[in-house]
């Protein structure tokens, strides 16, 4: 049975609109991914938090216990990883999770693929009173939007969320380790997720493969890379990335290097357009 988030959904996008730039080119693209109804899954109670996007549920639903919240990432704590430095206010979102789930009952929604590598569901959470909390973390900017290309339902509601929160400086925009870096920067954070800022100096297409490029040296310079087959999807939804050339955008995802900073985008949800 398929059941949207519909009088939720409108409410984060009234609020989202309050002095904040709409992505106008990707809004095509990202209406077709967020216009798939969620569908509907298992009822469970939560019986204990991981972290501040993973809870661990009373009774195992499809042979496991562990639910990822699907569609954003929050502060990160170490959880027995050797030498892992804890995030800022990872344990103020792990402590809001609690607050908003703990012993409550709530129903699973799927929007893509259902289980990652590590045998945890992928779902968006519904409290038993109607809260979607994917978006109440995001208002209260206790997490940031972290996508996938086999996971994109409802992903503009949760970008609407995030830059609400954003625009009222809450919680995580408040602390510089969060901030969204200018592409000069994004040397400095290799190896990291991050929200890169700035505009596409030129287009380049290599053998299917699209290079948006965003200083005059390609060698060195920040650039977005977008594989063939990813490629196809932006042309499939409608989004000719050649066409980007002077688009000042905002795009997510991790950093590595290569030929300078470089994120690679698997999706369109992964790019907002802030100017054309």
């Amino acid at each position: 049975m398929a059941r949207g988030l519909g009088s939720l959904t409108a409410t984060l996008w009234i609020s989202a609109q309050r002095g904040l730039f709409i992505a106008l080119l990707l809004l095509p693209v990202i209406g077709t991914a967020a216009a798939v109804a969620l569908m509907e899954g298992e009822t469970a109670i939560v019986r204990s938090i991981v972290d501040g996007d993973t809870v661990v549920l009373e009774s195992p639903v499809n042979g496991t216990i562990e639910v990822r919240l699907v569609g954003l990432q929050a502060p990160k704590l170490p959880l027995g990883r050797r030498g892992f430095q804890k995030w800022p206010l990872a344990d103020r979102a792990k402590e809001a999770l609690e607050k908003l789930v703990l012993d409550r009952k709530v129903t699973l929604y799927y929007g893509g693929r259902r289980m990652d590598r590590h045998g945890r569901i992928l779902a968006h959470l519904k409290r038993d009173d109607g809260l979607w909390i994917q978006g109440e973390m995001l208002r209260q900017g206790l997490a940031r939007v972290y996508s996938f290309a086999d996971n994109r339902t409802q992903v503009q509601d949760l970008l609407n969320a995030e830059r609400a929160a954003r625009a009222e400086n809450k919680g995580i925009w408040g602390n510089s380790f969060y901030r969204i870096r200018t592409f000069v920067e994004a040397e400095r954070y290799i190896n990291s997720f991050q929200i890169v800022e700035g505009t596409v100096q030129n287009v380049a297409i290599v053998r299917g493969r699209a290079y948006l490029n965003f200083g005059s040296n390609w060698r060195t310079d920040f650039t977005i890379s977008i594989a063939p087959k990813s490629v196809r999807l932006f042309r499939r939804e409608g989004l000719d990335l050649e066409k980007m050339n002077g688009a000042t955008v905002r795009v997510r995802g991790w950093l590595k290097s290569f030929n300078g900073p470089m994120i690679e985008v698997s999706h369109p949800e992964q790019i907002e357009v802030l100017r054309q």
